[in-house]
């Protein structure tokens, strides 16, 4: 999975997944799952289930991964830029806690996979046999 969700050739992704193509959009969503998890994780986000159904909570996850990443990286190294992004998580949090159940990777993985094909993402061939859309 890490390998199939890497930086497309060419550059970073774009903060959006709405103008690519189903595979595309697979492996966006796919990077975008690994960067939540990193992000929940470091800066204790109180994410909620089915976060990636909320347009608005995709956009701020896409752009605080981006963000993030350019820090990591050293692309950025701007010591009030990084502390901008620190105080700015406490606005981020408050975007993410709409919905219900908190967020468990584990739990959720198979939901977000069904969502994924719902709006149409590809899966790659290996894993198209895998997932079920939801009942209903």
């Amino acid at each position: 999975e890490d390998a199939m969700a890497q930086e497309p050739e060419g550059g970073r992704w774009p903060l959006d997944w709405r103008g690519l193509y189903p595979r595309e959009r697979w492996r966006w969503f796919e990077q975008l799952w690994i960067d939540v998890c990193m992000l929940r994780d470091r800066y204790r986000l109180a994410l909620r289930s089915d976060w990636w159904c909320d347009a608005i909570q995709v956009e701020a996850l896409a752009a605080l991964a981006a963000w993030v990443e350019r820090y990591d990286s050293g692309e950025w190294d701007d010591p009030p830029g990084k502390l901008a992004l620190i105080y700015d998580l406490e606005r981020v949090d408050a975007l993410l806690r709409d919905g219900g159940e908190p967020f468990h990777p584990d739990r959720d993985r198979e939901s977000f996979l069904a969502h994924l094909v719902v709006i149409g993402c590809q899966p790659p061939p290996s894993r198209a046999p895998r997932i079920r859309p939801p009942l209903g």
